[in-house]
């Protein structure tokens, strides 16, 4: 798996994760409504346990082919139809909600930082070392 296409599909998920968010707050009273959020962590552990699905990079037609990886994790909404918060059967938990935003929100910024420092060793490599 390259790494900036993980850190990319990782971005998108914590986008995907705050339009969630949102849309839930939005509806915290709207009756009927079920809360969704965001399965990204487990579908990607999913697929690092899955050793089959790495691929090596071949340099050499000779080399050997090591698995398949030619998919990156994706996230998936996923609607909450277990639980119930108020007499409306909306199951919205505003303060639940309001930590994850702000737990999102601390992700995006470790992956955007992340990204950055992968595209700034790319630099290095490509330009070398400028004083």
């Amino acid at each position: 798996m390259n790494t900036i296409n993980l850190l990319q599909s990782a971005l998108n998920a914590s986008s995907m994760r705050q339009q969630v968010i949102s849309n839930n707050l939005a509806n915290a009273e709207t009756p009927g409504y079920k809360a969704k959020k965001v399965a990204f962590e487990s579908i990607l552990k999913q697929k690092l346990s899955n050793q089959s699905s790495f691929e090596g990079k071949r340099t050499d037609s000779r080399h050997f082919f090591i698995g398949d990886s030619s998919r990156m994790p994706s996230a998936q909404v996923l609607e909450d139809n277990e639980t119930i918060m108020q007499n409306n059967e909306n199951n919205v938990d505003v303060d639940k909600e309001m930590t994850n935003m702000g737990k999102n929100a601390l992700w995006y910024n470790s992956l955007t930082q992340q990204l950055n420092n992968q595209f700034q060793e790319l630099s290095i490599a490509i330009n070398g070392r400028r004083r």
